[in-house]
C-alpha cells in the first residue's frame, strides 16, 4: 500500500525535473559540481581507524584542484567543501541552481560481510541489477534518515523498500548516455593509469542522481572494509592518483564534448 502511494509521488517529481531544466542544454562542459559524499553527523561507512566523509572530502577537493589548474575555463563548485551535513535533495538542488554540466558524488564503499571485497564502481543512474547495487543504493539513500522533517522533503520514499527503487525505473533520464560515457572514462583512467582495480560501471536508483538534471555520476572510490584498500584510501599520494583518474577522464569527456559543437 506504502509504495501505491510513492507512485505519483516519484510521477510528480519525473514532472517537475522537466521542468527545471532550462533551456537546451549545449554539449560544452564549462561547470562542474563536485559533492563530497556525507558529512557533519553523517560519518558514512567506515573501516578500522578512518570515516568515508573525511576520505570523500579529501579527495573532492584534491580533483576539483586537479580540474581548475588545467581545465581554466571550468568552473567548480563544491556542494561541501568541509565537514558539513548537507541534504541529500540539497546537493541536486546545489548542481540545478547552478546550471551545472556535470556532476560527480564521491564517495567510499563498504562490504563488511565480506572484508576481501575491494575496488573501484561508478554508478549512473538506472535499475539496478543485482543484489549488491540494490544494497550500495540502499545504504547511500538511507542518509535522509539524519535529516530533519525528511517525510515532508522524500514524501512515502522508503530507502529500505526494494520495491521503492524499483519505481526509479520509471524515470528514463535523458542524460544516461553521457552519464555511461564519463563513467566509463572514470574506471577506465582507474584501472589503467591510477593502479585501482575497476569493478566497472554500474547502474542504481540514487536520489542525489535521480534528482540532477544534468549527466551524473557517483563515484565509490574504494572499500574501507578491506583493511589494504582502507590504508590505500587514507594515503594521500593514492588519493591524488584517483583524483588524477577522475580529471583525466573529465577532461577527455570534456574533448569530446566540445568537439561535437
Amino acid at each position: 500500500m506504502r509504495n501505491i502511494v510513492l507512485i505519483p509521488f516519484l510521477v510528480a517529481i519525473i514532472l517537475l525535473n522537466s521542468f527545471t531544466t532550462t533551456g537546451v542544454r549545449d554539449n560544452k562542459v564549462k561547470k562542474i559540481v563536485i559533492d563530497a559524499g556525507h558529512g557533519g553527523h553523517d560519518p558514512g561507512t567506515h573501516g578500522k581507524f578512518s570515516n568515508e566523509k573525511d576520505i570523500a572530502l579529501s579527495i573532492a577537493k584534491r580533483t576539483g584542484k586537479y580540474i581548475e589548474e588545467y581545465l581554466k575555463d571550468v568552473e567548480v563548485v563544491y556542494t561541501r567543501d568541509n565537514d558539513q551535513f548537507v541534504e541529500l535533495e540539497g546537493r541536486a538542488q546545489i548542481a540545478n541552481k547552478n546550471g551545472a554540466d556535470l556532476f560527480i558524488s564521491i564517495h567510499c564503499n563498504a562490504f563488511p560481510w565480506n572484508p576481501k571485497v575491494y575496488g573501484t564502481e561508478t554508478y549512473v543512474m538506472g535499475l539496478h541489477k543485482t543484489d549488491d547495487n540494490l544494497q550500495v543504493a540502499k545504504r547511500e539513500n538511507s542518509v535522509i534518515f539524519l535529516e530533519d522533517n525528511y517525510e515532508e522533503t522524500y514524501g512515502d520514499f522508503d530507502p529500505q523498500s526494494p520495491d521503492a527503487h524499483i519505481l526509479f525505473s520509471l524515470y528514463q533520464t535523458a542524460h544516461q548516455q553521457n552519464s555511461l560515457n564519463l563513467a566509463s572514462k572514470i574506471e577506465t583512467q582507474f584501472s589503467k593509469r591510477a593502479g585501482r582495480r575497476s569493478r566497472g560501471v554500474k547502474q542504481a536508483g540514487f536520489w542525489v542522481l535521480f534528482r540532477t538534471s544534468m549527466p551524473s555520476v557517483l563515484v565509490e572510490t574504494g572499500y574501507l572494509t578491506n583493511p589494504s584498500e582502507e590504508k590505500d584510501l587514507n594515503n594521500e599520494l593514492k588519493q591524488d592518483y584517483i583524483a588524477s583518474g577522475i580529471y583525466r577522464a573529465v577532461r577527455d569527456y570534456k574533448e569530446e564534448m566540445d568537439a561535437m559543437e
